[in-house]
C-alpha cells in the first residue's frame, strides 16, 4: 500500500468529490439535489462523533466511510457505532486503501469510549466477506432489516 494516502474527516467542501466516489458503491444510486446533500450533510454533524472519513491519495478521493456515534443506554451508558457507505473507488481497490479508512474509524470510535463497531454488508461476495475479516471485523451475530417498500410510508 503506498504510503501516500492520508485520511481526514470529510466538510462540505468535500461533498461533490464525495457523492462521485459513492457512484462506486451504489451505480444505480437515486439522484438529488446538492443543496438537499448539503442539507443532509448538516444535521449529519448534530450527531457527537459522527464522522465521514475520507482517505486521498494527493487531491484524489479514493476511500470512505461513514461512521455514526450512537449513544446507549445499557452497557453502563457506553455508546456503540455503526459503518455504512464503506466505498473504495475502483480503479483504487486492493490496495489496503479501504482496510485503512474502517482502521481509523474503529479509532475513532475507540476515542469516543465505543464499546463495539459494528456494520452490515448486503454482500454474499467471498472477497468482499474476505475484506471485512482482514479489516477485524467478525460475523458474529444475525443480521436482519426491514425496508420501506415503494410508496409506504
Amino acid at each position: 500500500m503506498s504510503s501516500a494516502l492520508t485520511i481526514r474527516e470529510a466538510s462540505t467542501n468535500d461533498l461533490g468529490r464525495l457523492l462521485e466516489l459513492y457512484l462506486h458503491l451504489t451505480p444505480n444510486n437515486v439522484p438529488f439535489s446538492f443543496v438537499m446533500a448539503e442539507n443532509i450533510f448538516s444535521r449529519f454533524l448534530q450527531y457527537e462523533g459522527s464522522v465521514i472519513l475520507l482517505g486521498e491519495i494527493g487531491d484524489e478521493l479514493v476511500s470512505s466511510c461513514t461512521l455514526v456515534v450512537i449513544p446507549n443506554l445499557t452497557r453502563g451508558g457506553t455508546p456503540y457505532a455503526l459503518v455504512e457507505n464503506v466505498v473504495t473507488h475502483a480503479d483504487h481497490r486492493c490496495q489496503g486503501y479501504g482496510k485503512s479508512v474502517l482502521d481509523a474509524a474503529t479509532k475513532h470510535a475507540w476515542g469516543f469510549d465505543c464499546y463495539k463497531v459494528m456494520l452490515m454488508t448486503g454482500s454474499k461476495e467471498t472477497a468482499t466477506l474476505a475484506f471485512y475479516e482482514r479489516a477485524g471485523f467478525k460475523q458474529s451475530k444475525t443480521g436482519f432489516q426491514k425496508r420501506r417498500t415503494v410508496g409506504s410510508k
